[in-house]
């Protein structure tokens, strides 16, 4: 067995990777604190060809170093947004016809392997790192996905969160 060479990756071009049809999905980030969490799910967005980033709130939008260093270039190939609320995010993915799932722990959450995410223009939103997402924001949710759990912690950091959910939610999807 041998690792496959950087030519041998099939990887894209910038301009492949804009012209390329992205999945429907898109993340909200409601309120992260972390630039290297914002990097890194800027990598899982350009990994699994998403839709788009919508940063809200005090989440750290690029250019910064921080970010930067850690989406290894996915800050220029994913397209992004900022909300100054996460409210706004939610209201006008809604009115694009895209289903809001929160990625939280609540009465009636449905387990991430059972949820059915074929067919549909789904807006996954992940919360902050120790208050998670915003009641505002459940409340406008059309529902909420967790993560199964079975350790003693059962509390995910983000990054991690989101390249779990958002690799099963594509895997679905291909």
């Amino acid at each position: 067995m041998r690792k496959l060479e950087m030519h041998e990756l099939n990887r894209k071009s910038p301009e492949a990777f804009r012209e390329a049809e992205k999945l429907p999905i898109v993340v909200v980030l409601d309120n992260i604190r972390s630039m290297h969490n914002v990097g890194s799910v800027f990598r899982t967005a350009d990994a699994f060809l998403l839709k788009g980033i919508y940063l809200c709130g005090y989440t750290p939008k690029p250019p910064h170093r921080d970010i930067t260093k850690t989406a290894l270039g996915a800050t220029d190939t994913v397209v992004w947004k900022y909300f100054p609320t996460t409210i706004e995010a939610v209201l006008q993915l809604k009115d694009e016809g895209f289903e809001i799932w929160s990625i939280e722990q609540v009465e009636k959450s449905i387990p991430l392997n059972k949820f059915d995410a074929s067919n549909k223009k789904l807006a996954i939103v992940f919360g902050n790192e120790v208050t998670g997402v915003g009641n505002e924001i459940l409340k406008l949710s059309t529902g909420c996905i967790e993560i199964p759990q079975m350790g003693m912690k059962h509390s995910l950091n983000i990054s991690v969160a989101a390249g779990i959910v958002l690799w099963e939610l594509v895997r679905s999807k291909i």
